[in-house]
């Protein structure tokens, strides 16, 4: 990593998992759990890993013997990811930038990451992602209204970076009712430009059991 560059790095960690059944942050692969392989993607990386947790998930972090936590510090979970997020940014410690990630993507790689912290030397605001190789369509009512063109569609995943300063000040302008999925969403809202840094398909986000497979 390039020394003139503070990093701190945001792992979401604060969902309930409905979807899979139980909490899937915990669930193995390997001899490690699925939150402790992602953060030891980020480590080497980072000056500081800052956590939106559950309480089930700090309290298993605190006496993990795979995590040194000194880099570790934790924040309150909010209600949504939006705002678990802006709980997080109130804990860093000003760094230069920032790189967000779920902690159910734990197949991120080490190339990925380099990239996106590389765009960030020029950019404001950097997202991960694939271009699609499926045809997409819009569809409305469960009918098809058109076909849209997969060269221009690009499936956004994390880690998505920003100037520090600059993602803490877009949360802080959004006051609405309105829910952003993800926080380059949010930067789009406040018409800034966002760039891309094409990852891989591995980079997927465990949201099922079949995916653990």
């Amino acid at each position: 990593m390039d020394s003139t560059i503070s990093v701190s790095v945001i792992i979401t960690a604060g969902g309930l998992s409905q979807r899979f059944g139980s909490n899937k942050l915990l669930e193995k692969l390997g001899d490690k759990t699925v939150v402790e392989t992602t953060i030891l993607k980020f480590l080497d990386y980072a000056q500081e890993i800052v956590i939106p947790a559950t309480d089930e998930i700090k309290n298993f972090l605190i006496k993990s013997t795979i995590i040194d936590t000194k880099k570790i510090k934790f924040a309150l979970p909010g209600k949504t990811r939006q705002e678990s997020v802006y709980n997080a940014l109130l804990v860093c410690s000003n760094p230069k930038n920032v790189l967000i990630h779920d902690g159910a993507r734990p197949f991120i790689d080490s190339e990925t990451i380099k990239k996106t912290l590389l765009q960030l030397k020029t950019h404001k605001a950097v997202v991960v992602g694939i271009f699609a190789v499926d045809t997409i369509k819009e569809v409305v009512n469960n009918k098809v209204i058109k076909t849209l063109d997969r060269k221009k569609i690009f499936q956004t995943q994390t880690p998505q970076g920003f100037d520090y300063q600059f993602i803490k000040k877009i949360h802080e302008l959004y006051k609405n009712n309105q829910t952003f999925t993800d926080d380059s969403s949010l930067v789009e809202f406040f018409g800034e430009n966002v760039v891309v840094v094409e990852g891989t398909r591995k980079n997927i986000k465990i949201t099922t059991k079949e995916d653990l497979s």
